[in-house]
């Protein structure tokens, strides 16, 4: 049970303002003087949709157990706008936001691990492996933490896109009239392959690339995203010996991330002490 008066909530904190859009999230923490560890959720959504309460579930939950959580919006692909690298370069300032104002909102500055789920999973993994990459780091020199960098602790990425090009073909086989992938990078394969590889976190999954520690989670009755996503980018970051788990939910479909913590069988139930010992451990 979580009780109100062990956490306090703050919403709509502004992390960062790029190309006129005001980017904000809501920090869930517990009371106290801290500074306590901060999970950052990156919401799913196929790149085109969702929201910071996408885990109003989890950010109490972790705050009564002593960990802070930020959960923020990122901004959106649709039929006529790419969004990549944007995306991208919206975690990055969310992560260095939560760095720059540690003390202020009473975070450990090394503690910090992201979460998320999907297209979340992918934008998650990406900052840990490629932040410092020049066309992610470049974006936004005048953001007021653009000099602090984006190393992690931790990642937990749950039912990831970790294979731009694997999506684009799933995407032809199961979403014929909503080709995700390609709406956020603004091009087909054919027409360009090498943005398909730049974007893929499996790419940086190369040994000396980090310290991160991995947590990769899927449903087994997923059919959204594929299991290969996860045991393909699973095994690549063990070959490099980067950090990895690997967690099978059983009867865990897609989106599970927003349900309720105790509901019966529920998989959010099921994984969030995993997930917390994981944290625990790897941070």
């Amino acid at each position: 049970m979580n009780q109100p008066d062990s956490y306090e909530t703050l919403r709509d904190l502004e992390y960062a303002v790029h190309d006129g859009v005001s980017l904000k999230g809501h920090l869930w923490r517990p009371k106290g003087a801290g500074p306590f560890p901060v999970l950052m959720t990156i919401h799913g959504g196929g790149w085109q949709m969702g929201g910071p309460d996408n885990y109003k579930q989890w950010g109490p939950w972790l705050a009564a157990r002593g960990m802070a959580m930020f959960s923020i919006a990122y901004r959106f692909s649709s039929d006529t706008r790419k969004m990549y690298p944007e995306a991208v370069q919206d975690v990055r300032a969310a992560v260095q936001f939560l760095k720059g104002r540690a003390v202020e909102r009473k975070i450990d500055h090394q503690r910090v691990a992201l979460m998320g789920d999907s297209a979340g999973a992918h934008l998650s993994a990406l900052v840990a492996l490629a932040g410092d990459q020049p066309q992610f780091s470049g974006g936004y020199p005048d953001d007021q933490f653009a000099s602090l960098d984006t190393r992690v602790r931790a990642i937990i990425g749950i039912y990831g896109v970790y294979d731009m090009l694997q999506q684009w073909h799933h995407d032809q086989a199961v979403r014929l009239t909503d080709h995700i992938v390609q709406k956020f990078l603004g091009v087909a394969p054919p027409d360009n392959r090498q943005i398909y590889f730049e974007a893929s976190p499996i790419s940086y999954a190369l040994r000396g690339r980090t310290t991160t520690s991995f947590l990769l989670v899927h449903g087994d009755e997923d059919d959204v995203v594929d299991r290969c996503q996860t045991d393909t980018f699973h095994d690549a970051l063990k070959i490099a010996n980067i950090f990895s788990r690997k967690l099978i939910v059983p009867g865990g479909g897609h989106y599970f991330t927003q349900y309720p913590m105790d509901e019966p069988a529920s998989s959010s139930g099921w994984l969030a002490p995993r997930a917390l010992r994981f944290l625990t451990e790897r941070m």
